[in-house]
């Protein structure tokens, strides 16, 4: 090739070298290469293909201009493979065409000739491509029985989650396949909870799930069903006995459905109330909002923050309480400072909370002007106000004086001003 490369082309502009998988080249075919590629030849252009780029040696790397190419998303994979079935005269569910641009991971290459795998089994039982046997050539569990098994482990039946497990081991499917579905669901309704547009070519019964699901889980709650089927999964890939490593995760899933989240755990705690586990029931889609209510818009982050408390959102309006300082408000549009750093994940949870709540979908943005004070610490100057107030009466100064080293007790400050409070009230 390097001798070769020497020559003009004869018939065209250029003479174009493609070498595939080139770090699989030794150090001495590098070396030897390095020389044309600093020197080439008038219309020679060489292509270095790579999937493993950090084994090229950084000598031929500096010497040439890199292009990352991208994973295709599986929207684009799907409609490209339905027009390269509809020229060879195929006919494909576009629900199978989904399952091969979802198993491509992002290559065009890979997922025709997966394609080419389903349209030959298609030949061979005489019909179109179609999702079930997609499912059966891949490995791939059903996605209705994936739903089925998540309401069952969010329902905390045990039995009835591992025994669905079973037909799907019993059908051929591979325990981490069953895994990844779960994970997906997840990953899913996660999504769907933030408000994103819905999959292209997504069941209704699908989509129906998942908004009923995100509903009723709190972002906590579906942060610790991922987290529990990640470790799954890990532990199921390097098992001895993977389908009985797979029931024991979900067993440990459906275990953790029946604890109370964190969160609440704590304050029940902290008010001295002994923890009650719930009894899990199974996910219900959300109650619609009536007119009236979805058309209350708060005005203030205090009224947020007493709207999110109404409906049991607790933590947030926590959050909201020690961390939102807000610029500005108008209908649904709310601008919080960002002048100092925000939780990564309030503006995208605070978003879909009020959604769900009011019926209107918010605009929440930040900027870096410095915002109102927080509802924390409002509360903590108003506090220093009173308690300034207070040593500055003339019987608690007076009595400062006698006996400079005596204090007014924090607690006792604390109590005078709810008493002020409730007055007021």
């Amino acid at each position: 090739m390097i001798d070769a490369s020497r020559m003009t082309a004869f018939v065209a502009r250029y003479k174009i070298y493609i070498i595939d998988e080139v770090h699989m080249l030794s150090k001495n075919a590098f070396n030897a290469l390095l020389k044309t590629l600093e020197e080439p030849a008038e219309g020679v252009k060489f292509v270095l293909a790579t999937t493993e780029v950090n084994k090229v040696p950084v000598t031929v790397l500096s010497r040439c201009q890199r292009f990352d190419l991208r994973r295709i998303p599986a929207e684009k994979l799907a409609d490209h493979f339905a027009r390269v079935v509809e020229a060879e005269g195929v006919s494909a569910e576009p629900e199978a065409l989904g399952l091969i641009a979802r198993a491509a991971e992002g290559s065009a290459r890979d997922g025709l000739s997966i394609l080419d795998q389903a349209i030959a089994h298609a030949d061979m039982e005489g019909g179109q491509v179609n999702a079930a046997a997609v499912r059966d050539m891949l490995g791939l569990s059903d996605r209705g029985a994936i739903r089925d098994m998540m309401a069952l482990l969010l329902a905390g039946d045990a039995l009835g989650a591992l025994a669905a497990l079973r037909r799907q081991y019993d059908l051929g499917v591979d325990p981490l396949g069953v895994l990844r579905g779960l994970l997906e669901t997840v990953h899913a309704t996660t999504l769907v909870k933030l408000g994103a547009a819905a999959e292209a070519g997504q069941a209704t019964e699908e989509r129906a799930a998942l908004e009923a699901w995100s509903g009723t889980l709190s972002f906590a709650a579906l942060h610790r069903l991922w987290q529990l089927l990640l470790k799954g999964h890990e532990e199921v890939g390097r098992a001895a006995l993977p389908i009985e490593a797979c029931e024991m995760a979900l067993l440990r899933l459906v275990h953790a459905s029946t604890l109370p989240d964190p969160g609440e755990l704590a304050r029940m705690i902290q008010n001295g109330a002994p923890p009650v586990v719930a009894t899990p029931v199974a996910p219900a889609p959300a109650p619609a909002l009536s007119e009236p209510a979805a058309a209350a818009m708060p005005q203030s982050i205090e009224a947020i923050v007493t709207l999110l408390e109404s409906v049991g959102q607790l933590a947030l309006a926590s959050r909201l309480v020690h961390h939102a300082s807000m610029i500005s408000i108008v209908d649904v549009e709310l601008v919080l400072s960002s002048s100092r750093p925000l939780p990564s994940d309030l503006i995208g949870e605070l978003g879909a909370s009020l959604k769900q709540i009011t019926g209107r979908m918010w605009r929440i943005t930040t900027a870096p002007t410095v915002g109102a004070p927080t509802i924390r610490e409002a509360e903590a100057a108003r506090r220093e106000a009173f308690k300034a107030e207070i040593l500055a009466t003339p019987v608690i100064a007076a009595a400062l004086e006698a006996f400079p080293d005596a204090s007014l007790p924090e607690t006792e400050i604390d109590r005078l001003l709810a008493a002020q409070r409730s007055m007021s009230a």
